[in-house]
């Protein structure tokens, strides 16, 4: 049994819409009911495959919640990045500063060991630290986090956008940063850009697709062939980098 919401509109057919809150249908108002229900039946397989799948991301989202404490975990440009409250103040920046530690090589095995070498990559680990005292509150620790991101996507953004506006032919004016849920950026014609500052949990050839994609709206403001074509040009493989971004949900704030 699959609940469904029903909504009557000025369309001609009927339409299936599945997100994070179920299934939702729109027909028009002259389609009866039995109608209605029968293009459920036709569609089953695919409703439930798609209701399937919005189960799997929303528990993915939820297992990628956030919990703000010290130590806390989150992804930054597709790697972990670890909150440390420094009320000391030790590090250089406005409210935040991002800490790389030296990689990690394991020791060599010794001379008596039987077991054979097997080769180990060195890891980098990297930490943000927040100018916070230890008894910091969650809300205050997510909004010193998200200050501090806020900050560094718009450093980012503007170098991505500086990077790929020439090589598209295009020059955008201006650069807001959004907090939209489902939305991970807009362009228009006068040139203004608008880009979703979660972005940064991503890997950046994640957000370059993004910017890039943006971009090439300056040049085609539709979804036409013509537009992907545009950001071929710049994004060779963006239909993976698109298919990623869909399938890897932002961790919940």
């Amino acid at each position: 049994m699959v609940a469904y919401a029903l909504t009557r509109a000025r369309r001609r057919t009927i339409g299936f819409t599945v997100g994070a809150d179920g299934l939702a249908v729109r027909a028009p108002s002259w389609v009866t009911l039995g109608a209605v229900d029968t293009a459920l039946r036709e569609k089953a397989d695919w409703i439930l495959r798609k209701l399937a799948d919005a189960r799997e991301r929303q528990q993915r989202m939820e297992c990628g919640r956030i919990v703000w404490a010290a130590g806390a975990q989150l992804p930054y440009l597709g790697e972990p990045l670890t909150v440390v409250l420094d009320p000391s103040h030790t590090f250089v920046g406005k409210g935040g500063a991002l800490v790389l530690t030296a990689p990690q090589v394991p020791p060599m095995p010794s001379a008596e060991s039987a077991e054979p070498a097997e080769p180990s990559a060195a890891v980098a680990g990297r930490s943000l630290h927040v100018g916070l005292p230890h008894n910091a509150s969650p809300a205050q620790i997510r909004d010193a986090v998200q200050a501090w991101l806020m900050r560094d996507a718009r450093r980012h953004f503007i170098e991505r956008l500086d990077h790929f506006a020439p090589l598209l032919g295009v020059r955008w004016a201006s650069l807001r940063l959004s907090s939209a849920n489902t939305r991970w950026g807009s362009a228009k014609a006068d040139g203004s850009i608008r880009l979703n500052w979660r972005l940064l949990h991503y890997r950046p050839a994640i957000i370059d697709y993004v910017v890039a994609h943006e971009l090439a709206h300056l040049r085609v403001m539709d979804h036409s062939p013509r537009f992907w074509d545009t950001v071929a040009t710049v994004v060779p493989d963006y239909a993976q980098l698109r298919s990623r971004l869909r399938d890897e949900p932002a961790p919940v704030w």
